[in-house]
Parts: C-alpha cells; sequence; structure tokens
C-alpha cells in the first residue's frame, strides 16, 4: 500500500521549487551500500514501494534495508477537460521531495555484487538518475 503521512497541517500545498544541491542526507548512516540520487524531482509513494519491491525481490529477503525518503507532499489535480477557476484540486497522491545528492535507500548484510546489482534494478524505477555508492568510497 501507498505509504502517507498520518495527518497533516494543511490538506494542499504548493508545488515549490527543487533548488540546488542537497545539504543534507547526502551520506550514508545505517548501511554498507546506498543508492544516491544524482538529479532532482518528485518521487511518488508508489516509486518508492516499487524500488523498495524489487530490492527486496533481488535479495531474496536476506540484509536489511533502509527507506530514507518518506511522501509529506500532497499533490492535487483537477479533473481533465475542466474549466479554469473553480479553486485548487483535490489531493491525489503523494510525493517525496528529492534533492541531488540525496541518499534515497541504504542496505546491509549483502554482498557488494548483489547489492549493486539491487540497487542497478530498484534505480530503473525511478524518474531521475541515481548512482551506487558504498562506505569503503
Amino acid at each position: 500500500m501507498a505509504q502517507m503521512p498520518k495527518r497533516v497541517k494543511y490538506r494542499k500545498s504548493q508545488r515549490g521549487k527543487i533548488a540546488r544541491h542537497a545539504t543534507r542526507g547526502t551520506t550514508l548512516e545505517f548501511g554498507e551500500y546506498g543508492l544516491q540520487s544524482l538529479g532532482g524531482g518528485w518521487m511518488t509513494a508508489n516509486q518508492i514501494e516499487a524500488v523498495r519491491v524489487a530490492v527486496t525481490r533481488h535479495i531474496k529477503r536476506k540484509g536489511k534495508i533502509w527507506i530514507r525518503v518518506f511522501p509529506h507532499k500532497p499533490v492535487s489535480k483537477k479533473p481533465a477537460e475542466t474549466r479554469m477557476g473553480k479553486g485548487k484540486g483535490a489531493p491525489e497522491f503523494w510525493v517525496a521531495v528529492v534533492k541531488p545528492g540525496q541518499i534515497l535507500y541504504e542496505m546491509e548484510g549483502v554482498p557488494e555484487s548483489l547489492a549493486r546489482e539491487a540497487m542497478r534494478l530498484g534505480a530503473f524505477k525511478l524518474p531521475f538518475p541515481c548512482r551506487f555508492v558504498s562506505r569503503g568510497h
């Protein structure tokens, strides 16, 4: 099931800008290997889950995985073929705002070759380029 916050202060939010490189969340904190974003954008709750599924399937549920992003931002849409005006649409889905350089996923307890391949498969599910990072480098 797609994730979303339990409660939010405001039901609708503005789009905002994806400006500059990430200053926080750019280093591995939990695991040995990680997936780092090279581009910025929105990562939907469904994409976060798709990567998690792809990675866990490949490593056959061995090791441990940390998800370092959470979809806090509601994205609203108006119905198709609706005239202008009449207010902002209802929230449709939730996204995580990702900046370049941010660590998205971390992993430990598996060999590097397996982790590298799992993260590569996960990266295909995302709308921006990513790279594999490890604690050794």
